[in-house]
């Protein structure tokens, strides 16, 4: 069993095979320590150096960007899209994740191609796929099998409702919960999905649990 805990934001704490794995450490409260810490990318509500030395320990493998390495400090890992490590049970693979459609001004974008990655993260074979700060983009075409996908749907800096809402059909999970909302309406988002697919939706408040079982 997988147990997925929403910290607010894109920040996520996954517990699976007795590994304990933290996304994008920004919201939430941090006290347990790590075993495996996975950043998107630099943006500091995704990588704070401040929340992740809370729960960094002798041990803790961290996997980030390469432009994220300075802020946190120590040895850090990379992974660029398509590229695969295990870390004991384990298997991550980086994304692609980008926006193609959003821009801070004409042909430049919050999150240009190369900035970040998403994650898909594989466990007693079961995979969550974390998606990063993206747009809808094809590559989520090619993820294959996903049981569990965690998708941004706020708009401005990622895909909105809807945007979401054609992702999570391109990439078929078992089930999807919406995440970095800002102050949307998840309800749209499970209306889109819900009127075009048998996807489960899960709707979390910060602070509370989805298992994957």
């Amino acid at each position: 069993m997988i147990v997925v805990k929403w910290l607010g934001h894109a920040s996520f704490i996954v517990k699976a095979e007795g590994q304990t794995i933290y996304i994008d450490p920004y919201e939430g409260e941090y006290h347990e320590k790590a075993n495996l810490v996975l950043v998107t990318h630099s943006h500091h509500d995704h990588c704070d150096s401040s929340q992740i030395s809370k729960i960094r320990g002798n041990h803790t493998i961290i996997v980030a960007p390469a432009d994220c390495a300075s802020t946190i400090g120590g040895q850090v890992r990379t992974l660029k899209p398509g590229e695969k490590a295990t870390f004991g049970p384990i298997a991550v693979t980086a994304t692609t994740a980008y926006n193609s459609k959003r821009f801070r001004s004409p042909g430049n974008p919050y999150h240009p191609k190369g900035f970040g990655v998403g994650y898909l993260i594989t466990a007693g074979g079961k995979t969550v796929y974390h998606a990063g700060d993206t747009d809808r983009i094809p590559e989520m075409d090619q993820l294959g099998k996903v049981d569990l996908a965690l998708l941004p749907s706020g708009g401005t800096y990622t895909m909105d409702n809807m945007d979401a809402v054609e992702a999570a059909l391109a990439i078929t999970p078992k089930v999807v919960i919406p995440m970095h909302r800002w102050d949307t309406d998840p309800a749209e988002f499970k209306k889109g999905v819900k009127a075009k697919s048998t996807i489960k939706v899960v709707t979390l408040n910060p602070g509370a649990e989805f298992k994957l079982g």
